[in-house]
């Protein structure tokens, strides 16, 4: 018997031990961020909750990058901490590994400015990992066709169009939205399109693919986190009117990425592995 209650203090020593571990670790939320307050619930404020759902032993805080979005929810009383804040916070609780999820959709500038503010808190810490944006290997760019495709469908019979606009960036990391439009082609998909505001493709990349197509109908939705500023001015007016004065009928789908239940699960995948 006495066996028995050796075993039984041991296993209790090894899960306490465990348990003590896992809570030793917390995974902290990167977001650019938004001022926009439904767009917020439906994406940065629902994937952190998925996220606690899946790491319950995990504290899961949140951070922000865009130090302009920041001020203006600060006006309003709203307070978010920047990554250097969020992180120093928790090492003052005594948590010495994090696990960093981004929320971005490409490698570009922001993951550099990010790296760039963890690589100043790391000696403070006994380690911090740093996962991947969303479009991030080739493995990760057919996931998201796939979820798009389906979530999004057109009759090319109909001559109806998708056209999926990204914020683009300067740098190669701009490649990756030209891997999707033509991974789009490649499956078969040759109604569905993506271009950039700030980068390439271009808006006349996808337009002459619609010509030539002899498109008639233009669906436009945001290859963006959250349905923010960009949506709502860059693709809703400038975008729309633009293709309209080309003889296309246009619809915009005010949806950012962070609202899709599968795109949310990718990011919550990314930290699992």
């Amino acid at each position: 018997m006495k066996y028995v209650y050796y075993y039984i203090s041991l296993l209790m020593v090894l899960l306490c031990s465990a348990l003590c571990r896992a809570q030793d670790t917390s995974l902290l939320m990167v977001h650019f961020g938004t001022t926009y307050d439904d767009t917020r619930r439906n994406t940065i404020d629902a994937i952190n909750e998925k996220a606690r759902m899946a790491f319950p032993t995990m504290t899961v805080r949140e951070a922000y990058t865009s130090r302009i979005v920041i001020s203006r929810l600060a006006k309003r009383g709203i307070r978010k901490d920047t990554p250097t804040e969020a992180l120093l916070k928790l090492r003052s609780e005594g948590v010495r590994t994090v696990k960093v999820q981004p929320s971005y959709v490409i490698d570009g500038i922001e993951m550099d400015r990010l790296r760039k503010e963890i690589e100043q808190v790391r000696p403070f810490f006994d380690s911090i990992w740093v996962s991947t944006p969303l479009l991030y290997s080739v493995e990760d760019a057919g996931k998201v066709c796939e979820i798009m495709v389906n979530r999004h469908p057109a009759d090319n019979k109909q001559r109806e169009h998708v056209l999926f606009i990204g914020h683009g960036t300067k740098g190669p990391a701009t490649a990756l939205y030209s891997q999707l439009d033509y991974m789009l082609r490649a499956n078969g998909h040759a109604n569905y399109h993506v271009a950039t505001i700030e980068g390439y493709p271009t808006q006349a990349t996808a337009l002459a693919q619609i010509k030539a197509m002899k498109g008639r109908k233009v669906t436009l939705v945001p290859l963006l986190f959250v349905a923010g500023d960009h949506a709502n001015n860059d693709i809703s007016v400038e975008w729309k009117e633009a293709l309209e004065k080309e003889g296309l009928s246009v619809d915009v789908k005010l949806e950012g990425l962070g609202e899709v239940p599968e795109i949310q699960d990718l990011y919550v995948g990314k930290v699992k592995k």
